[in-house]
């Protein structure tokens, strides 16, 4: 496992060079962790009888590695983050794969804190190193390609959930076991396939905090809090009010991979045209309609074509999300890249830690309530959003940074 500098790179065939690596391992993650999301909502109603307040508690769980995503910066001390990013993706892929063996609340809880530790050490690191390995000129059209070869690996796997779970009479073991073998298969091969890449600037490896990042942190937060409400509870709305079966939610998760493969391109590139604060305030003004709109389900009635659409639409404005990583990447100090990935991560699930579980017993009451108050989030975030510059930097983080007397980079 020799180490190459970036610069270097270049030389190698292109299957090994760093650019392909990034591309292999957005194939590998959403193989388990996608696999597991379209099984979860059924697999804990029908095996583990979960009711609202059970789901709300199962996600607490899932996210407090996110919010501890800041021990990523204590591990990179002895650890390169490509390794460390690689062990985690593997830590993610053997944990999915046992996941039905443990058809118990303590169980389920007790695999889903594990596989959150892969899934969420393994995001900080990648999310670092796209941005030390993609020039920011063409990151945002990269990313986007990132995203599509995602859902495309993703498509794939869901593919074969539609068309064999009835006819084969698939089990959640099975299918379980399968999806977090092909991610682990995948691990071992990147990390003896490929070298160890050495970007240009070194990464600060302790705790920062800078007064100068205060938007993209808010807005980290926001992201976090409003994300929650859909992964947690627009799926399980689905399968609850609606009586989704698992290929039938699997299949709806197929739509969305299908317009994320179309659209994530597109919108990669419309972040490099119209910039980070058009994409983002179009993003939310969106999602602010849309969780409106799942709020009118439980008051007016609405019926089920209208949710799935809702359902489609909500995650094709997610992947609008790529310009908050390209605003980041504009007004970082280079060496900043790491360690606020792992602290960004960490005030992302500040909100992910308490959310679910209150929510949950909030769902028993008023399912509708939910959603509006992700509708009042999204919001929240558009004013924010509208405080990013048309030209973001460092020195110009924020449209209100001509007024304040110029920051330096230590803050």
């Amino acid at each position: 496992m020799r180490t190459i500098p970036l610069s270097e790179s270049h030389s190698l065939p292109f299957w090994r060079r760093p650019v392909t690596l990034l591309f292999l391992m957005a194939a590998a993650m959403p193989i388990s962790f996608a696999t597991w999301s379209a099984l979860l909502n059924n697999f804990v109603i029908e095996v583990a009888s979960f009711d609202g307040s059970d789901i709300g508690w199962l996600h607490t769980v899932r996210e407090i590695p996110g919010f501890l995503a800041v021990g990523v910066i204590a591990i990179i001390m002895f650890m390169r983050e490509q390794v460390l990013g690689l062990v985690s993706l593997g830590l993610l892929g053997v944990a999915t794969a046992v996941t039905a063996w443990f058809p118990s609340l303590g169980g389920i809880l007790t695999i889903t804190m594990l596989s959150s530790i892969g899934f969420h050490y393994y995001e900080t690191v990648n999310q670092s190193l796209q941005l030390q390995w993609l020039d920011k000129a063409r990151a945002p059209q990269v990313l986007g390609w990132l995203l599509a070869a995602g859902s495309g690996a993703t498509l794939l796997s869901y593919g074969l959930i539609v068309l064999l779970w009835e006819p084969l009479n698939l089990s959640y073991n099975i299918v379980y076991l399968f999806a977090g073998g092909v991610t682990l298969a995948i691990t071992i091969f990147a990390f003896f396939a490929y070298p160890q890449f050495e970007a240009p600037n070194p990464q600060i490896k302790k705790f920062i905090l800078r007064r100068r990042y205060w938007l993209y942190y808010a807005l980290q937060f926001m992201s976090g809090a409003r994300r929650q409400i859909f992964v947690v509870f627009a799926g399980f709305m689905m399968v609850e009010k609606f009586g989704f079966d698992v290929h039938e939610v699997t299949a709806l998760y197929m739509i969305n991979l299908v317009a994320n493969m179309l659209f994530a391109p597109l919108m990669g590139r419309a972040v490099a045209v119209f910039g980070e604060r058009r994409a983002l305030g179009f993003e939310y003004i969106g999602l602010t309609i849309v969780f409106t709109a799942y709020g009118g389900i439980y008051f007016f009635g609405w019926g089920v074509a209208l949710a799935a659409t809702l359902y489609v639409l909500d995650h094709m404005f997610f992947a609008l999300a790529l310009a908050l990583k390209t605003y980041f990447q504009k007004i970082a100090s280079p060496g900043d890249i790491a360690p606020t990935a792992a602290v960004a991560f960490t005030i992302n699930h500040i909100a992910a830690v308490f959310l679910p579980a209150g929510l949950g017993y909030l769902w028993l009451v008023s399912p509708a309530a939910v959603f509006v108050l992700a509708a009042i989030m999204a919001m929240v975030s558009f004013a924010l959003a509208m405080l990013i510059p048309r030209h973001p930097e460092a020195g110009n983080e924020t449209i209100l940074s001509r007024f304040a007397r110029p920051a330096t980079a230590a803050e």
